[in-house]
């Protein structure tokens, strides 16, 4: 973070054009049907979000990058990393699990073997990793704390999904 990073690609662009790749994978082999199901939330506000998500990674990575970040400041606080920067790294991070993602559903496109779950876990093994490494690689906790951050991060950002959701249904069906 401290370095020129004028030469890199600006770190919303890249996660945004890497989930663009992986979305362009797993809809030409229609991969997302057979792991995505939000059956019977179809005429909810949650399935339209749900759905929403399963067509715009890019966004919906940095939206659960920005809970992600939240749980990193309060975890690595003594770090002095602000917000902003947190979320810079992660949004590097996750563009490289979105390639991870794209490799595998390609493979699972072409073999017909069901990949995306091993994808799912070694993009998860890798985030923990680069997040764990980029506070200080030699603290074993710092990779305790980085899945922690991750784990609390998306359970947030998905808390807050089905409030919206639920709240909107609420005050809309009066």
């Amino acid at each position: 973070l401290s370095e020129n990073r004028s030469r890199l690609v600006k770190p919303v662009i890249f996660i945004i054009l890497t989930s663009l790749i992986y979305t362009l994978i797993s809809h030409f082999f229609h991969i997302e049907e057979e792991y995505v199901n939000y059956k019977g939330l179809e005429k909810s506000t949650i399935g339209t979000i749900l759905k929403w998500i399963q067509s715009n990674y890019g966004y919906a990575s940095i939206l659960t990058g920005v809970f992600i970040a939240i749980w990193l400041k309060v975890f690595f606080k003594k770090y002095g990393y602000n917000f902003f920067e947190l979320l810079i790294m992660l949004c590097f991070v996750q563009g490289i699990s979105m390639l991870i993602f794209a490799l595998f559903a390609f493979v699972e496109g072409l073999l017909h073997f069901k990949l995306l779950n091993i994808a799912g876990f070694i993009g998860v093994i890798y985030l923990v990793w680069a997040v764990g490494s980029f506070f200080e690689a030699k603290k074993i906790g710092n990779y305790v704390k980085a899945l922690i951050s991750f784990l609390f991060g998306t359970i947030t950002f998905y808390i807050i999904i089905f409030a919206i959701g639920i709240t909107f249904d609420l005050l809309t069906k009066h």
